[in-house]
């Protein structure tokens, strides 16, 4: 009869709404760009996933690239971003983003009891566990009065041949001497520079790198963050670090920094993954890991083997200063040190 439906138009009706209906809500997904080591950030991350039910999609950065190939990534993927979030290792590419207009402002809840140095006040990056630039040194080859106590010292004739630092163009050296630059100026850093090269410093892919030749002895010292000379000290290697140039200008601090993208596929929650990564939980996490980062959050017990940020002067560092000069300043060391 015309007008009304054939039992197989039912069934087949019935079939797809039964069809269309087992397939649920769309799953819920993020997607985050992180340099800091994968071997300390994927469990913060897979935790997060565990806790909130998203799916969250991670790009690591390499180790010879840290934060340099990521932030170059973000820079080629700005017309359409594929990012909601970037984790990175340390402050100078996310205040090169920040210029390029590549972020979005998102002002935290979690952020509250973070330092207000540490946090930007139009809301583009927010600053969450800090590592330590230091020198590792050999202790079956130097003993501790005789390490040395800035990185001025690797220039002195001493240590010709037996320093080690991983390539200034990426990572956190390259935050390191774009930091030196801005703080100490063009003329005495072009010179040490000069004088490290004829030195014999040995430039190699990352920071590890530099911690693994002076666990082994190949080199006396060398340049590396706090959470690659933990590693050698929790696995027995002759291997302890100074702090650099605390009588000087300051020890260099660098914070992790967590950005929202500007146009992000997933903006809601990319919110939500800050929330998650600023909060004092996370920090108590990564103190208490191998990452050994030190908490910003007052109250947050901090981790094993390394200082509390109240027992050393910090360098003063104006991070904008800083992140203007990283360019130009990684260009120059290329030529300086021939890499």
């Amino acid at each position: 009869m015309r007008g009304k439906p054939t039992l197989l138009a039912v069934a087949a009706v019935a079939m797809l709404a039964a069809a269309c209906g087992s397939s649920g809500p769309a799953e819920r997904t993020v997607t985050i760009y992180v340099s800091t080591d994968r071997v300390f950030s994927e469990p913060v991350l897979r935790e997060y996933e565990r806790r909130s039910a998203v799916r969250v999609n991670v790009v690591y950065d390499t180790e010879e690239t840290k934060s340099t190939g990521l932030a170059n990534r973000l820079i080629a993927e700005q017309a359409r971003p594929q990012a909601d979030v970037f984790w990175s290792n340390e402050p100078v590419r996310t205040l090169v983003l920040k210029s390029r207009g590549l972020l979005a402002s998102y002002r935290s809840p979690s952020a509250e009891g973070i330092p207000a140095a540490l946090l930007d006040p139009e809301g583009y990056w927010t600053g969450f566990s800090a590592r330590i630039r230091v020198i590792a040194y050999n202790t079956t080859l130097v003993r501790a009065e005789e390490a040395p106590r800035s990185i001025f010292d690797l220039a002195d004739p001493m240590w010709r041949g037996q320093a080690a630092m991983a390539d200034p163009r990426f990572g956190s050296t390259s935050f390191h001497v774009a930091a030196l630059y801005a703080v100490a100026g063009d003329e005495k850093m072009d010179d040490f520079f000069r004088r490290l090269k004829a030195n014999g410093v040995r430039v190699v892919a990352g920071n590890s790198v530099v911690r693994d030749l002076v666990a082994r002895g190949e080199v006396k010292v060398g340049l590396t963050d706090t959470d690659d000379v933990n590693v050698a000290i929790e696995n027995g290697r002759p291997v302890a670090m100074v702090l650099p140039d605390a009588a000087g200008l300051g020890v260099p601090v660098m914070p992790n920094m967590v950005s929202l993208i500007a146009n992000g596929p997933h903006p809601e929650e990319g919110r939500r993954l800050i929330d998650y990564l600023l909060s004092a939980d996370v920090e108590r996490q990564l103190a208490q890991s191998a990452a050994v980062q030190i908490p910003l959050h007052a109250g947050v017990q901090g981790p094993k083997n390394i200082p509390a940020i109240e027992r050393f002067t910090p360098m003063t560092l104006d991070y904008n200063k800083a992140a203007a000069r990283v360019e130009d300043v990684t260009g120059r060391l290329a030529g300086l040190l021939g890499l």
